[in-house]
């Protein structure tokens, strides 16, 4: 009997889950997939936008909360009925809450960065892990952020959340490596898309559009999509273990140039 590995090696035909598919990162990433011929399952909680990527692309629209872990197995199970295997999982969905110091910081805003964040992606990748393995050449891929690599004043809990879903991305590597699953994490610098920062200060949309005045060609969610495109898509073999990118604009997550700095 032909081994699943063995089998999966001669694969024409990928299934992939993509969380975040609603907006930002998560849409544009499932869109590309879906643009390559991927069947392309994507993970949201809000329908009306899903739907429509749906009728856009012709992904699957699955409606999803990833902090309900009961939801992540059933959305598995449904994946695996329907398709009989997975190989790829995307985890895009995150979030930022508030910029307070930690003095100040509200812990429900911290609490619900964890959940989002950390428990959010443990959910989706014990709910897919079985499969992936079965699959013989499973790829799970996370999107973290520079946040994840330097501290700075008044993100003290968007840090944690992104210090902490690296660290698991890390642990689940050295831990996967035996069963030929590939684990790749993007962590993403300024990305000017058109909810995040928005959400991150309770709505005030001028203030998030003061984050990126004046910076010269932010990343945008498509730019960010296409490297996770390219590291979904080279051989399994290689494994982008951690990918850092940022706009020029931004040489490190403190030093920013803006226009009225020339």
């Amino acid at each position: 009997m032909t081994s699943p590995r063995a089998q999966s090696t001669h694969r024409s035909h990928h299934v992939a889950v993509v969380t975040g598919a609603s907006s930002g990162i998560g849409r544009e990433t499932a869109r590309q997939l879906a643009e390559l011929g991927w069947t392309v399952y994507a993970v949201a909680r809000r329908v009306e936008r899903l739907e429509g990527l749906a009728e856009e692309t012709g992904v699957i629209p699955h409606p999803l909360d990833i902090t309900d872990a009961d939801g992540a197995r059933e959305l598995a199970e449904r994946v695996i009925q329907e398709q009989g295997t997975v190989d790829t999982l995307v985890n895009i969905s995150g979030a930022a809450f508030g910029t307070d110091n930690v003095g100040e910081g509200n812990p429900q805003d911290w609490e619900a960065m964890y959940r989002l964040n950390v428990l959010g992606t443990l959910h989706m990748v014990q709910a897919f892990l079985p499969a992936l393995r079965a699959n013989g050449e499973g790829t799970i891929f996370n999107l973290t952020s520079t946040a994840a690599e330097a501290a700075y004043e008044g993100g003290g809990g968007y840090n944690a959340a992104k210090f902490g879903e690296r660290a698991l991305t890390r642990a689940l590597r050295l831990e996967e490596a035996e069963h030929n699953v590939r684990v790749l994490e993007l962590a993403p610098g300024m990305v000017h898309t058109e909810e995040f920062s928005v959400n991150r200060l309770g709505g005030n949309e001028d203030a998030a559009e003061k984050i990126y005045e004046g910076v010269d060609k932010p990343l945008t969610a498509e730019d960010v999509a296409r490297v996770a495109v390219f590291s979904l898509t080279l051989p399994h073999h290689i494994n982008l273990d951690s990918i850092t990118m940022r706009p020029v604009a931004q040489a490190a997550q403190h030093k920013v140039i803006r226009s009225t700095d020339r």
